[in-house]
């Protein structure tokens, strides 16, 4: 499934970012070597972010 049209960005790449340090959309698009177009997308990305945090604190504990 696509997170990014503008950019063809899909969750396992977004994913993979995240996975491999990005903290904001900014670095997942930086990681990807393109930028935000339309930015309708960055919500998504914040929230996969966030999740994958709560994950990973969880995981923690």
């Amino acid at each position: 499934m696509y997170v990014c049209n503008c950019n063809g960005l899909r969750q396992r790449d977004v994913a993979q970012a995240i996975e491999a340090g990005a903290c904001r959309p900014r670095d997942i698009f930086a990681r990807h070597q393109c930028q935000a177009q339309c930015a309708k997308c960055v919500c998504e990305m914040r929230q996969m972010i966030q999740d994958s945090h709560e994950a990973f604190a969880l995981a923690a504990e």
